[in-house]
């Protein structure tokens, strides 16, 4: 940006000095014989009539004798006399009042000229608007640019889409580990970008817009750079939030440019990030039909499927909220194609290691197999975190490689939170000991429940200890005895306490909550309660893929309400008790795990196993 600038703003400096230089060399020429004398000598010379002409700039005197007069000068150090014809001297501050009628009677010619400012300082002052103008141009076609190509002038209208030319994706489904089934659903997409006339021939038409739905960091987005990468077309991409702005009719306007960009270029894939920031259900806003966001996807929508059809632009959204989007955006002819895009099972997780892997260097004892299936629920942008951790740690350690030692820290920085350096009393230690262990022993009795990887009572994250259990294999059913089981083992630690020290903790907070929510879902949502039986109530909207849950109106009676509420206390109390009765009849158990933890620290599976088998 700076390039066709700097030039002509140098030559402009370059002709101010080149001016001050002349204009200095002119206007400071002075005869041989001129001389600088004190004020008081000009007055002299002025009272004995020999001062011929004077020039007065403000309070400097410039002017020539009548006769040459002799001027004390120093050469070489020493002390000289000529005689000089011409002289210059400055006026004290103090005003003189008198001197005008004195030069009007030795009848002087007097020359007034304003005072000036530097010629340098003059240039400069003429250019500083020039200055201002240029940068103030240079800053605005700057943000401008930013906003997308040829946004230079209107650049609010402009869609502000960043392209990606085939030679600028390079990404392939190559680089795109797992996620088989979703590739092989957007090949169609890739055969008919490159070959449009394939499907034209007999009758075929591919779908419009595609729409990508998955937990954040699954990779949506990795995955339509992809199908540009494969299909070797251009590829726009562009946040859904970046259509709205203060401006009315703004957002509509930037999807009309960033279709008529596409088409330009076609065959193209429009890529549009978080799609629910523009695409949630119409009727909703505050100002009704009017409502910017609301123009914004009305625009949207006739350029997907409205009278001017688009035949070789394939549109595709990523969002993982697709309950709140418009219905008018997923019926056929517009998004008529929706990919799920699940987190990974380990054997996927797998391969996005050896992804992430391959420009880090690893130790022979690193194993990717143990690490996938210890990192249950994590996606794509999760284990690149990981793999990043763990160069991190290496670095730290002036390491060469990567080892499995690094990649377990980081592992556990993840999953547990990093160690935090902080004093705990002897008490708490213990109180800490016996809850985590309380955790570990009943997950270890339990049958059915996941194994224990490791606990420890080092405080990390947010919690004073942590009990890490990892499954085997990832799970996508639940029974009704693995999560009363679940529950027990959450509650353990609770019981623990209870039991050894007769009182209970605040150390339970989370481990309540968790309970709670797991125990509302059995009754509510997983019909597992005998006395509500099977059937569904909505105590607040469900987020899709993330839990979470939004504030509803209730829509059951409070009688059933009252009934909810006492099954979920029922089933919490059920496996508090399986928990207390299997700590009873382990106390030796219990209590041998919890020294081998105030000693050690930290215990893995292996070691939890060492302890328990010598206490039994």
């Amino acid at each position: 940006m700076w390039q066709p600038i700097w030039k002509p703003l140098l030559a402009m400096v370059a002709l101010v000095v080149v001016f001050n230089v002349v204009y200095t060399a002119m206007t400071d020429n002075k005869p041989g014989d001129s001389a600088e004398i004190p004020y008081s000598r000009f007055k002299e010379e002025l009272a004995r009539d020999n001062v011929k002409e004077i020039t007065i700039r403000g309070t400097a005197l410039k002017g020539e004798f009548r006769s040459k007069v002799p001027i004390s000068v120093q050469v070489a150090g020493k002390s000289a006399t000529r005689n000089a014809g011409a002289f210059t001297a400055v006026m004290p501050d103090i005003q003189d009042p008198a001197l005008m009628a004195e030069l009007e009677s030795k009848k002087v010619q007097v020359t007034a000229v304003s005072p000036e400012t530097s010629p340098f300082v003059s240039g400069l002052i003429y250019l500083l608007p020039w200055l201002l103008i240029i940068g103030v141009w240079i800053l605005f076609s700057r943000g401008v640019k930013s906003q997308g190509p040829g946004a230079m002038m209107g650049g609010f209208a402009k869609s502000g889409a960043k392209v990606y030319t085939s030679q600028k994706t390079p990404v392939t489904f190559a680089d795109v580990a797992g996620m088989a089934e979703a590739k092989q659903e957007l090949r169609e997409v890739v055969d008919y970008l490159k070959d449009p006339k394939k499907f034209s021939r007999i009758g075929g038409k591919v779908p419009k817009g595609v729409l990508l739905v998955g937990p954040p960091g699954t990779g949506k987005t990795l995955l339509a750079r992809a199908v540009a990468g494969e299909a070797g077309v251009t590829f726009f991409s562009i946040s859904a939030s970046q259509f709205i702005e203060m401006f009315v009719g703004v957002g509509a306007s930037r999807v009309r440019d960033l279709f008529a960009g596409a088409r330009k270029v076609a065959p193209s894939i429009i890529f549009i990030d978080e799609l629910d920031a523009v695409g949630r259900s119409r009727g909703a806003g505050f100002g009704g039909g009017h409502d910017e966001r609301e123009q914004t996807l009305n625009q949207l929508l006739s350029e997907m499927d409205g009278f001017d059809p688009h035949e070789e632009i394939i549109v595709m959204a990523a969002t993982n909220r697709p309950d709140v989007l418009d219905p008018a955006l997923l019926r056929p002819g517009r998004f008529d194609r929706r990919v799920v895009i699940e987190r990974p099972d380990w054997r996927d997780r797998e391969s996005i290691l050896k992804v992430h892997t391959r420009t880090t260097p690893l130790a022979p004892d690193v194993d990717l197999t143990v690490i996938a299936k210890g990192t249950p629920g994590m996606t794509g942008a999760d284990l690149e975190n990981l793999v990043n951790e763990a160069a991190i740690l290496a670095a730290r350690e002036n390491a060469e490689v990567v080892g499995m030692k690094q990649m377990e820290q980081a592992k556990d920085k993840i999953l547990m939170g990093g160690e935090r350096k902080m004093y705990l009393s002897a008490e708490e230690k213990r109180i800490t000991a016996y809850h985590e262990s309380g955790h570990a022993l009943v997950a270890r009795l339990l049958p059915g429940t996941d194994p224990v990887h490791k606990v420890t009572i080092v405080p990390r994250g947010m919690a004073l200890g942590v009990t890490q259990q990892l499954p085997e294999d990832d799970r996508y059913h639940y029974p009704k005895t693995y999560l009363m089981n679940r529950i027990a083992v959450i509650l353990g630690g609770r019981v623990a306490e209870r039991l050894v020290f007769r009182d209970v903790s605040t150390g339970a907070q989370n481990d309540l909550k968790v309970v709670t929510e797991l125990a509302e879902k059995m009754v509510c949502q997983w019909g597992m309660s005998e006395k509500i039986g099977a059937v569904t109530f909505s105590r607040g909207e469900e987020h899709p893929f993330l839990g979470m849950k939004l504030a509803q109106e209730k829509t059951f009676s409070e009688a059933m309400a009252w009934r909810i509420d006492q099954e979920i206390s029922a089933i919490i109390h059920e496996a508090e008790t399986v928990a207390l009765n299997l700590l009873e009849s382990n106390r030796d158990r219990l209590d041998a795990l919890a020294s081998a933890l105030l000693e050690e620290e930290t215990l893995d599976g292996r070691r939890i196993d060492e302890v328990i088998g010598k206490s039994a």
